[in-house]
């Protein structure tokens, strides 16, 4: 097998991305509390409190929002008959997605049947032994690839939709606005928390804190259309019309969802987050100043080099829409930094840590 399919095998491995999404509430929190240490650093001692307040909300809400999203609210008992009932599952995936202990469990019925069955290699034996309650190394899955992966036996075993490390499954046109659906309403929490931590926040620490609601409404609208839906829809369109044409390559599916997203989310998304903000959102709000100041389309929010990055995300859902498990745990804090900007109001420098004068930046606004 060639080495990039090796490389996928290598970080599907069941057991690898268990581990991996065990790990992320962990990593999410701390660098959360990173980033919040980070930031009282740099500021002036007199700053430091009314900050601190701040990004904990900001920070608190997202990453909880987005966790509570992905993996549910854990069950708690009801009755003294010990049955539990789950407050929130969370959405399909991650949170039913198997423990260590359960796939450990699972690798050694499987590899024991195997090993029973079939003669192998004693490197092989040895290999597979170690699969039992280990992640293998690169090397290892290839030369389990190469050994036994060419055999009809070995290649179930291994790739099966049961078997060691199953391949990436091409979902139908059925499932794909399922998936989309899906994606989408993860994304969206964290970006809900994120405006709620951010308008906390500011209650706690500015006399001033309606003025700024606002930001955060318009700043959440096009991080979650801009940066996150848009992008799913055209990841989405794209492997649908790729279904119809019958195609089934992953590596076409994967440049055809690259190209949908191209040309609903990192062209068209921006501007149609701004037109919903201008049109939609600050009528609501009744906003008018920032109606009567802005003219142009991109007077509500430039798109920026981080947004771009921010597509980031956009590369993860076409590796889960496309069957890769090893990106999805991921999710969580690739969505809470749209999150995270919707909390602070960020539009283009004016934010929570940029304060918004409106008649100072009158100027910068129009230009923006």
């Amino acid at each position: 097998m060639k080495t990039l399919a090796i490389a996928g095998k290598y970080l599907d491995q069941p057991l690898l991305v268990s581990k991996f999404n065990k790990a992320v509430p962990g990593l999410l929190l701390g660098g959360a509390g990173l980033y919040i240490m980070q930031d009282l650093y740099h500021k002036k001692p007199e700053e430091r409190k009314k900050s601190f307040i701040k990004n904990l909300s900001v920070l608190g809400f997202t990453a909880a929002s987005a966790l509570i999203a992905t993996r549910g609210i854990k069950p708690i008992k009801i009755n003294q008959n010990g049955k539990v009932k789950e407050i929130f599952k969370g959405f399909k995936g991650l949170s039913d997605m198997e423990t260590p202990k359960e796939i450990k469990e699972k690798n050694t019925k499987m590899i024991d049947e195997f090993l029973e069955k079939n003669k192998i290699t004693s490197k092989t034996r040895e290999i597979l032994t170690k699969a039992k309650e280990s992640v293998l190394s690169f090397s290892e899955v290839k030369h389990l690839q190469e050994d036994i992966g060419s055999t009809k036996e070995g290649s179930k075993f291994l790739n099966g939709e049961e078997g060691l490390i199953p391949d990436p499954e091409n979902i139908d046109s059925k499932k794909i606005f399922g998936e989309i659906g899906r994606l989408s309403l993860m994304g969206l929490v964290p970006v809900v928390g994120g405006v709620t931590g951010g308008v906390i926040g500011d209650k706690l620490t500015e006399k001033n804190w309606k003025e700024r609601v606002p930001n955060k409404i318009k700043e959440g609208s096009y991080q979650y259309l801009a940066n996150i839906f848009l992008c799913n829809v055209g990841a989405g369109g794209a492997l649908a019309i790729m279904e119809k044409m019958n195609v089934k390559s992953k590596a076409a599916r994967a440049v055809g969802m690259v190209a949908g997203i191209v040309a609903t989310g990192i062209v068209g998304g921006s501007a149609i987050a701004n037109y919903i903000s201008k049109k939609c959102i600050d009528p609501l709000l009744n906003d008018k100043k920032c109606n009567k100041e802005g003219k142009g389309l991109y007077s509500e929010r430039t798109p920026e080099a981080i947004d771009v990055g921010l597509h980031l995300v956009d590369l993860a859902t076409v590796a889960v829409m496309s069957g890769l498990s090893w990106i999805e745990p991921a999710l969580p804090m690739l969505y809470s930094i749209s999150g995270f900007r919707a909390g602070i109001g960020y539009r283009n420098g004016h934010g929570h840590h940029h304060s918004r004068q409106r008649g100072e930046n009158k100027k910068l606004e129009a230009t923006a």
